[in-house]
């Protein structure tokens, strides 16, 4: 991929620009010990980058799901619109849907642009509603009230597909073709892939794909008020008001840095002079005011209150008071970092089954509750699921073929056929699937367990989860295979069990939905069983 055509300066050393060489070391160390599944950081001050970390197998170049970091991006669509006269914040949300048949309801006559930005918007969208049937913006008004628009702050990521689709509307465009010449091109950002509803209106929310640099670039643009290489990019009116408080959030979440405020798709931090984009599992990008600097972060941590504690720990060390102190032997440095792979391949094994298994099809049973619920097994990770508007699934027709250094696994999913070959010996191998409607670049690698049982391990290099199966063959070709994911269902469960703490403060209903949680793992993630046919 070609290099980016506006990159951030690089520091010759983190000394350079104030920043310890030997806190970034330190963090490193704490990241493989902790076993943080920290993806990537860069860390810029004063306009120049003084550190970076890409982990095996996520690389520079290599777009990265972003999750509610997206929201920041369509937020900051909505300031440059008001800024040309296309929209104001104070516009009525209905304004924009003339065709759209509305139940009389003065509440949604009060909704303007300002409540969609500042998360007061006072609609209750079902998270789990499946996004793959259209009419988003009929649903949403559909949906029930949980107050009155301007009462009470409630995170709702339907709110910000609405903002896409005002300035689809309003621009007469989609949302990424009026920010290509307005943001991504003077910020030097690739065209970015965005997931859209069926009419092509990017989610807004979610759904978007880009690199950690420009998740750093977009928020240093916020610290600096807007401008970029000289050039004001985003309004400056606008880029000083979206990081600031504009919506008190202090009793939704138990989580500090979930209770600090929130602005226009931006969320304030309890440390004192620190705002951040931030997205569901660990997507972050810092702004930390008082020290003129950014630190953008993609993971795939369940818990974002345990990501950013850790992050903020010995935070006040990054910053060197001493110009003198000692650099770290630079080169060294950033070799110690780019050794820091996330994971490493299976080991080279064989079995003897390989040749009864070879080239026969497998068909499984569907699980007819998951298909209910609109979560069948995918070779895509819960995680990764959870929020797709097209939900791929129903694993089936698997086929494998071996060689001496690999294994090729084929199989449906849907309409959509896929294979990808994995290394078999202690390698990894690369290749593409697509899924969802999406394309994935992906690593895999397989291993025998045992002679009957092989073990399968396929990442989506874009996403933040990888998927893990187990075959094991058992007599009367019959199959069993055993999925589970990275991050794990019970992380995810563990997630889950704080959204729900913080909706719901009646101790019964949590002592309930706790226990129903508790299951959840075995139930999203059961045994699947077929037939060599």
């Amino acid at each position: 991929m070609a290099e980016q055509k506006f990159a951030l300066p690089r520091a010759s050393t983190p000394e350079e620009v104030g920043i310890s060489s030997a806190w970034v070391a330190d963090f490193m160390n704490k990241i493989e010990e902790r076993r943080v599944n920290l993806h990537s950081f860069m860390i810029v001050r004063n306009g120049r980058v003084a550190a970076e970390c890409y982990r095996f197998p996520f690389t520079k170049d290599r777009p990265h799901a972003m999750y509610s970091v997206s929201k920041t991006f369509t937020a900051t669509a909505v300031g440059i619109a008001a800024a040309e006269g296309l929209l104001s914040l104070d516009d009525k949300v209905v304004s924009f849907f003339p065709e759209l048949f509305l139940p009389a309801d003065p509440r949604l006559e009060q909704m303007t642009v300002r409540h969609l930005l500042n998360m007061t918007a006072g609609k209750d969208v079902n998270v789990l509603s499946d996004k793959s049937k259209g009419k988003w913006a009929e649903c949403f008004f559909h949906s029930p009230w949980f107050n009155e628009p301007g009462k009470e702050f409630r995170y709702i990521s339907e709110n910000t597909y609405m903002l896409s689709a005002i300035v689809n509307r309003a621009a007469g465009m989609c949302m990424r073709d009026f920010l290509e010449p307005r943001l991504f091109k003077p910020l030097g950002i690739d065209y970015p892939f965005w997931e859209t509803d069926e009419n092509g209106i990017e989610a807004g929310g979610w759904g978007l794909y880009c690199k950690t640099e420009d998740i750093a670039k977009l928020m240093l643009c916020y610290l600096q008020k807007g401008t970029f290489n000289g050039r004001q990019v985003i309004p400056e009116e606008f880029a000083e008001a979206a990081p600031r408080v504009q919506t008190d959030n202090s009793a939704s979440s138990s989580a500090s840095d979930s209770a600090a405020g929130y602005g226009y798709g931006i969320w304030r931090s309890a440390r004192k002079d620190t705002y951040r984009a931030d997205g569901m599992f660990s997507q972050f990008s810092i702004v930390l005011e008082d020290k003129n600097a950014v630190m953008a972060v993609t993971a795939g941590i369940p818990l974002e209150q345990e990501a950013l504690d850790f992050l903020f720990e010995d935070l006040e060390r990054m910053f060197l008071e001493n110009a003198d102190e000692e650099t770290l032997p630079v080169t060294g440095l950033y070799d110690r970092l780019a050794a820091a792979a996330i994971e490493t391949p299976s080991p080279a094994t064989s079995s003897p089954l390989q040749l009864t298994v070879e080239g026969r099809n497998i068909h499984f049973r569907k699980k007819i509750f998951l298909n209910l619920i609109g979560f069948p097994m995918s070779m895509l990770p819960l995680a990764v699921t959870f929020m797709a508007n097209d939900r791929a699934g129903n694993i089936d027709d698997v086929c494998f073929h071996f060689d001496e250094a690999s294994l090729t696994i084929s199989w449906r999913e849907g309409d959509e056929a896929n294979t990808v070959r994995a290394g078999m010996n202690g390698r990894f191998c690369y290749g593409e699937m697509t899924l969802g409607g999406v394309d994935f670049h992906v690593s895999a690698t397989a291993e025998w367990r045992s002679d009957d049982r092989l073990y399968i391990q396929i990442r989506p290099l874009e996403t933040i989860g990888k998927r893990m199966l187990e075959f094991r063959f058992r007599t009367g070709d019959r199959v069993v295979m055993t999925p589970s994911s990275d991050p794990d269902t019970h992380e995810i469960t563990r997630f889950l069990r704080q959204c729900l703490f913080d909706a719901f403060k009646n101790p019964v209903i949590q002592r309930v939905g706790a226990l129903a949680l508790k299951a959840l793992p075995g139930i999203v993630e059961p045994k699947h069983y077929g037939r060599f046919c």
